[in-house]
């Protein structure tokens, strides 16, 4: 099989098919399928800045890291999950994770859910680590929680670092 570079962006209306082996920058949208593998790091092109207690918008929470610079207690309510799924396209199965970065914080952040977002099993019985809704400030202010959905109007939600 022969090798083709491009300059520039690519279509297809038939899809692509084959391996894609070395480093991604950039966006994906849509759906992805087959395996990721590897190990290396995800860097977030925008960033949400929520630095005062409020309800988060779809497009805040798709960025997937949000960012708090706030001195006050800072509560921090997901949009709902009918909001949500459309921004990100989600469908039953889609998982997402949304990192909260309030390193830069002087006090701490919580995370709440909206109508059709819950919180997962482990959440409920282990509250102290996966149903740890809270972000510290500081060097230790770092979580990442994982979203998944359930349908394209619900999501389950956990605290998974």
């Amino acid at each position: 099989m022969a090798s083709t570079t491009f300059s520039g962006p690519v279509t297809s209306t038939n899809g692509f098919i084959g391996a894609l082996t070395g480093n991604v920058t950039g966006n994906v949208t849509g759906n992805v399928t087959g395996n990721i593998a590897g190990s290396g790091s995800i860097t977030h092109a925008t960033t949400a800045a929520i630095n005062a207690t409020a309800t988060a918008t779809a497009a805040q929470v798709a960025t997937g890291y949000i960012t708090s610079t706030s001195a006050a207690a800072t509560a921090i309510t997901l949009p709902t999950g009918t909001l949500l799924g459309a921004a990100l396209g989600a469908v039953r199965g889609t998982v997402f994770d949304l990192y909260v970065d309030n390193t830069a914080g002087a006090n701490t952040v919580t995370i709440a859910v909206a109508v059709n977002g819950i919180l997962s099993g482990a959440a409920a019985d282990t509250p102290g680590s996966f149903g740890d809704l809270t972000v510290p400030s500081g060097v230790t202010g770092l979580g990442r929680f994982t979203l998944m959905f359930s349908s394209a109007t619900a999501y389950v939600f956990t605290r998974t670092a």
